[in-house]
């Protein structure tokens, strides 16, 4: 293909990757081929292969992108992040784990296609931490639950953009440092040393 190197890179999930085009892979395979299949990343999943369900989901440069629709060559030079990649406390995992907010249900049963609803809400909020619930919605519209968990999903997004803002609080803020007295003034004329005497030539 024009303008592709015959190796193709990329950092998955923190790691670089390289497969050499025609011998790895072909032209035609997709990213989700080639993250279940030669990498053994299987938390994405493949159910339509249309780009219409969002179980492939995974992020790359920080936006969600349908991975059964993007070619593996299109993803050369770039950062991927799989659910295999996000730490165990992610915010947006543990949300999804443990929603039970009552009358809303929970955000999962069988589990099919919650990674990919996760990443789907990973991306989301890192562009807008504080939704609301219909912001939510909109953004969650492309991942269809085989369950019917839509409430449950929808208040698992909410809490964990509500625990993304109380860990970002929490975080103190960096506190400056003092100059260190500078034997010579800003202009390049003597100055007076640490002790208020003029420093010496």
């Amino acid at each position: 293909m024009e303008g592709l190197s015959t190796r193709i890179r990329m950092t998955i999930n923190g790691r670089p990757q390289g497969f050499l085009l025609g011998h790895d892979l072909s032209g035609s395979e997709t990213l989700a081929e080639v993250l279940r299949e030669k990498l053994g990343l299987t938390g994405l999943k493949i159910a339509c292969d249309q780009g219409a369900c969002g179980a492939c989901t995974v992020i790359m440069d920080g936006k969600a992108v349908l991975s059964c629709m993007t070619l593996a060559v299109e993803a050369d030079g770039h950062d991927i992040l799989t659910i295999e990649g996000l730490p165990d406390d992610d915010p947006v995992v543990r949300a999804f784990a443990c929603q039970c907010e009552p009358g809303h249900g929970t955000a999962l049963q069988c589990g099919f296609c919650t990674p990919g609803a996760v990443m789907t809400a990973r991306a989301f909020l890192n562009e807008n931490p504080d939704p609301t619930l219909d912001e939510v919605r909109e953004a969650m519209a492309g991942n269809l639950c085989r369950c019917g968990c839509y409430q449950g999903i929808a208040q698992a997004v909410l809490a964990a953009a509500a625990e993304l803002r109380r860990r970002a609080a929490a975080v103190p803020a960096a506190e400056p440092t003092e100059a260190e007295p500078s034997a010579d003034g800003a202009d390049g004329t003597p100055g007076h040393g640490p002790r208020g005497g003029r420093a010496e030539a």
